[in-house]
């Protein structure tokens, strides 16, 4: 998802602004050439379900919501939808009048997305009608996470709000202290037992309740460490991957770890740095580096179980446990399947060419994947 330029000048002029973010979409020149696809004979044969459409997501990172068969969309230009995920039908579209730059957020009564100047709008899950319109204190680039009755929301300035999911009433706010530089990102949001769990810059994740907002725990994922603040930027990339008592993240220039969800302890870590987050099923842990090298590890000790480096420089999306595979979506729009056994390469389908930055979604046995050009597609396997 990033681009990071590390010259002497954009760091001098990045440091003489304090508490500054880097943009990861400013520069259009890539620095290395993506690795060419090499030919393999596929063993995952995979068919197209269905096939809809939403807007643009231009430089945001819009990522669908799904609960139960219902997936919720949105772009760049205001446009969101609800399709159902069996069919691809659309069952309502509506325009919020503003443009937007992150969601979706939904519990299935209400769709929550964040639109420009961090203003925060909520919606019928059933209908798309407007419910409620708060105002956060910055721009917002992280989707909402929506449960238990409550919309939190992280924006730039490193401020967590806790909103009434009725009303958009504020219960609670917690400020942390920014590092002086962050990646201009998109760190997630999970919301589990009660808590919240939240993604932050300098490597830290919390475990926040969604009650009154207090900390119940937090967890170093990676320590910055550097001579300088560019080398010190370790902010976790992604949305966190929790199953059972475990929760994972990755983080820039930093590592891979997971913890216990319940005290947040660390199980284990290994170093890495990645600009997108982790995907987790029963056995495995999966991460695509910064450099585009797709890795596994052993859930339960974080052993090195395969590394495939096919797809350098490709730029990869989270990685999503899909059946007998594990898949990534790339910058020109090719969805590779891996086997999440070996790493080996299964199968290969081409989309519309633009980028794949949002996380794949399953949905049952179908595997869906929205571009940046505003293609969802659904797929399965035969």
């Amino acid at each position: 998802m990033y681009k990071f330029a590390k010259s002497v000048l954009v760091a001098a002029a990045i440091l003489l602004t304090g508490c500054s973010s880097l943009n990861p979409f400013a520069s259009k020149a890539p620095r290395n050439v993506p690795a060419p696809l090499v030919e393999f004979k596929q063993t995952m044969v995979l068919r197209t379900v269905w096939s809809a459409s939403v807007g643009q997501s231009e430089d945001y990172v819009f990522s669908p919501a799904l609960v139960g068969d219902k997936l919720y969309v949105a772009s760049a230009d205001g446009t969101i939808a609800s399709v159902d995920a069996l069919s691809g039908k659309t069952l309502w579209r509506i325009n919020a009048g503003v443009g937007l730059t992150a969601g979706v957020g939904s519990d299935g009564t209400s769709v929550v997305v964040a639109g420009a100047d961090g203003v925060i709008l909520s919606f019928d899950a059933a209908n798309g009608k407007s419910l409620w319109k708060s105002q956060a204190s910055s721009e917002v680039l992280s989707s909402p996470a929506v449960g238990r009755g409550m919309v939190v929301v992280r924006s730039l300035d490193n401020r967590l709000v806790g909103l009434d999911a009725e009303t958009g009433a504020r219960r609670w706010f917690l400020q942390r202290t920014a590092p002086a530089l962050t990646l201009r990102a998109a760190p997630g949001i999970v919301i589990a037992e009660g808590n919240a769990y939240v993604a932050l810059p300098a490597g830290r994740l919390l475990a926040v309740s969604l009650l009154n907002g207090a900390v119940r725990w937090e967890a170093a994922i990676a320590e910055p460490r550097g001579a300088t603040e560019l080398e010190r930027v370790v902010d976790v990339s992604g949305t966190p991957v929790m199953t059972g008592r475990d929760i994972c993240a990755t983080t820039y220039q930093g590592r891979i770890a997971c913890a216990d969800i319940t005290n947040g302890t660390l199980r284990w870590a290994r170093e890495l740095s990645a600009e997108v987050g982790a995907g987790i099923d029963e056995r495995f842990v999966f991460a695509a580096d910064e450099r585009g090298n797709l890795l596994a590890f052993t859930r339960d000790s974080g052993a090195s179980q395969w590394r495939n480096t096919a797809l350098s420089w490709r730029r990869l999306s989270a990685p999503v446990s899909f059946g007998r595979a594990v898949v990534v979506g790339d910058r020109e729009g090719y969805i590779h399947f891996l086997s999440r056994e070996e790493g080996s390469m299964i199968a290969r389908v081409a989309t519309d060419g633009s980028a794949i930055k949002s996380t794949p979604v399953v949905s049952g046995s179908s595997l869906i994947v929205q571009t940046q050009a505003g293609k969802l597609l659904a797929l399965t396997a035969n």
